[in-house]
């Protein structure tokens, strides 16, 4: 199943969910399985989060969609907390230097740092609830980490590997590709460490811990899915 890229996709999922139902029409009340992904750079994520979401659409009995929700989360915050397009920019998956964002705060360029932190902590959690989601990164295990319906994943491989995968993938010589590593493994651990005092690497946060350095795309995302059916089944 191939996930579109483009925002539009994601938000027919929330109002698909959201829709009105009768009385008649509600269905019997069960938990609705979720999954976050968190990963180091160039371990291949988003490759793995859409071979996932085809392999659950065909193998789960309930036969639902599956939605992957990567850069396109932020959006969502956006939308939801009806921001403008513009505030994206000022929400990296980093630290924030505080005289910074005291200084933007104050100029009217965007709301604060906490502020947009804890709409993106809503948006993941409502997410979450709907179910039948992905979310890659934005700490989203950890925000989610009390609820039921939630699987977490952990990706990761040697660094020669994840430099060979960026290099491929994102057209850097080898000075960028490194730095570019380097960059975002760093303000994804300073991210979960301003905001929740945790630390990416801990695997004890993970159900599922992979090396794609030695399990392909395909069979990582076949690895995974047969993995949350099972474990779904008991929810």
């Amino acid at each position: 199943m191939k996930i579109a890229p483009h925002s539009e996709k994601c938000f027919s999922f929330i109002g698909s969910q959201l829709g009105p139902r009768t009385h008649h029409e509600l269905p019997p009340v069960r938990l609705r399985p979720s999954i976050t992904i968190s990963r180091q750079t160039g371990s291949g994520a988003r490759v793995i989060a859409g071979k996932l979401a085809g392999f659950l659409q065909t193998h789960d009995p309930v036969n639902h969609p599956w939605t992957v929700f990567d850069k396109n989360l932020v959006e969502k915050v956006l939308e939801e907390h009806k921001l403008p397009k513009e505030i994206a920019r000022f929400m990296p998956e980093d630290h924030v230097s505080t005289i910074q964002d005291a200084v933007e705060e104050i100029l009217g360029l965007h709301p604060s740092a906490r502020t947009l932190w804890q709409q993106t902590a809503e948006t993941v959690q409502h997410l979450a609830e709907l179910g039948h989601v992905i979310l890659i990164g934005r700490a989203a295990n950890i925000i989610t980490r009390e609820m039921k319906n939630v699987f977490h994943v952990r990706l990761i491989a040697p660094l020669d590997q994840r430099f060979q995968q960026v290099m491929s993938h994102c057209e850097f010589d080898a000075k960028a590709a490194l730095a570019h590593i380097r960059k975002e493994d760093l303000g994804r651990q300073r991210y979960l460490k301003d905001h929740f005092q945790a630390e990416i690497d801990d695997n004890l946060q993970y159900d599922l811990v992979l090396n794609t350095a030695r399990i392909p795309h395909q069979a990582a995302a076949s690895l995974i899915g047969q993995a949350v059916l099972e474990w779904a089944a008991t929810l």
